[in-house]
């Protein structure tokens, strides 16, 4: 089994709202931390930029209410998207997701190694490998992956999600990596 390795580096910026909209980015936070009873670091980092929080909690309220896409599995795209792309904080964010779903930790780990082995229905591993094979190689996604995800009742709009859910994902697992965040408590 591979290893992440964590550098521990202090984050390259601190995040703050900006001057005049300490109030609009309050009360985002405010609803992340009713809604997940904290607020992750990793969302702590786009109050720099009120509009690309409001646009990014826009499109967690999308994928928790308006997808077709059960939590685990959009918790397994964002997993192994994040196990590829580096990005220990998010590793450990949907490890928890995943693990309060009553997923098992060594389950939820075997599938780093073979998405196959992910803890998921058969109904939902097409939906898996599109969104694995768009973020590694957009160009080998074929008809035929999604002829195989439409025989198990995924409509287009479903693959497209899939698909977004882990393209979305690399972006975020980018910018933390990028800025140095590593793990919850970064600003602390």
């Amino acid at each position: 089994m591979q290893t992440q390795t964590i550098s521990n580096q202090k984050p390259l910026i601190t995040p703050f709202a900006p001057a005049g909209e300490e109030d609009r980015v309050a009360g985002v936070l405010e609803e992340i931390k009713q809604r997940l009873g904290f607020v992750p670091d990793g969302l702590r980092l786009y109050t720099l930029s009120p509009p690309l929080l409001e646009n990014f909690v826009g499109g967690i309220a999308y994928f928790n209410g308006g997808s077709r896409l059960r939590p685990m599995l959009m918790a397994m795209i964002r997993y192994l998207v994040s196990w590829h792309s580096q990005c220990q904080f998010c590793i450990d964010m949907n490890e928890g997701f995943l693990t309060a779903m009553g997923l098992q930790l060594d389950e939820i780990r075997a599938a780093r190694a073979n998405p196959e082995a992910a803890p998921l229905p058969e109904n939902e591993m097409p939906l898996l490998r599109i969104a694995l094979k768009s973020v590694e190689h957009p160009d080998n996604v074929t008809q035929t992956d999604l002829d195989k995800a439409r025989t198990h009742g995924w409509q287009d709009r479903d693959i497209f999600d899939a698909v977004v859910q882990a393209a979305n994902n690399r972006a975020f697992n980018q910018v933390l990596r990028t800025f140095n965040i590593e793990y919850q408590g970064a600003f602390g």
